[in-house]
């Protein structure tokens, strides 16, 4: 490996607890770069193209989706190498605090700012915030192409002004990370409901630049290793897990009441190398319903896709 450091892609969330875990304990057999990327997946797979990550760990619909698209198809600059969460992502779908006659998510086409027709905040195109929106669209039977428009305001905190100052009549993110700004006395959000992804949340992809040949590279093996290592502290150390989600060291923040409660269900892989060729099958369906990918999307063990394939 060259001296150069590893550059790893994190958005500042508390599913990257074993990553930092991992860091701060100098489990990396090499100098490592973490870089924070609010604006989550869709940020990251711009800066991995732009060659300015080496590494990235965020949400599987937009690393899928990121690569299978018309333009993904003729970019690539990735593959997908590991498994990082087994859980399925919980969304929470919120709009302003002080927006009147909106209520829940069946009322959004009526009680949009355009009668008919609703408008979601998302971070970036091809962004989670952007692909499970379209997902939603597909479960209330909404007609994405004329009656859901995409307002692109940026990260979590652009998301939250946006729909306060109806840029926006909704917009979806984690639900812990969002939690805290509907309740307690400086709520700034309105929650409406939530959606599951029907898959594991997160994994982890690889720059082609850097790994040209992901599967066995001895870099990515350490990598895999020392997060591993990572996993198994968060294990172990849940008080402290607690007590660093509590502190914003990491650039999150969430109460004690709500780290437990996330503790509780958080399931991480317990190997993170290589990702389940059926899983990425899996997602590519739901996503080609969803109208995402075309129907006639079709990925291969050869394409690219995948860098790193999991064994049983």
């Amino acid at each position: 490996m060259s001296a150069s450091p590893l550059r790893i892609g994190f958005v500042p969330e508390h599913y990257l607890l074993p990553l930092h875990l991992a860091y701060r304990a100098s489990l990396f057999p090499y100098p490592v770069e973490l870089v924070s990327c609010p604006s989550g997946t869709g940020q990251m797979i711009t800066l991995i193209r732009e060659e300015k990550l080496d590494l990235a760990i965020g949400l599987t619909e937009g690393w899928v989706a990121g690569l299978l698209t018309p333009q993904g198809q003729k970019e690539k600059g990735y593959s997908i190498v590991g498994s990082w969460v087994e859980n399925p992502l919980r969304w929470s779908i919120v709009t302003g605090k002080d927006r009147e006659g909106l209520h829940s998510v069946k009322e959004l086409l009526t009680a949009g700012k355009e009668k008919g027709k609703v408008k979601v905040g998302v971070s970036r195109m091809g962004s989670g915030s952007h692909i499970m929106a379209i997902v939603l669209a597909q479960r209330e039977g909404w007609n994405v192409e004329d009656q859901v428009s995409f307002e692109i305001l940026g990260p979590f905190k652009e998301l939250r002004d946006g729909v306060n100052k109806s840029s926006a009549d909704f917009f979806m993110w984690e639900h812990f990370t969002t939690k805290g700004y509907w309740e307690g006395e400086q709520k700034e959000l309105k929650w409406l409901g939530e959606i599951y992804t029907p898959w594991p949340s997160w994994c982890v992809v690889a720059s082609q630049k850097r790994f040209e040949a992901p599967e066995g590279d001895p870099t990515l093996r350490s990598f895999f290793e020392a997060v591993d290592k990572g996993k198994e502290m968060f294990l172990q150390q849940q008080d402290e897990c607690v007590r660093l989600l509590g502190t914003r060291e990491l650039g999150c923040f969430y109460g004690e009441e709500d780290a437990r409660e996330w503790l509780k269900g958080a399931k991480f892989f317990n190997t993170t190398e290589g990702i389940d060729t059926d899983m990425v099958d899996g997602v590519v369906k739901v996503l080609q319903g969803a109208g995402v990918l075309s129907a006639d999307v079709t990925k291969s063990l050869s394409d690219g896709t995948i860098g790193v394939r999991r064994t049983p």
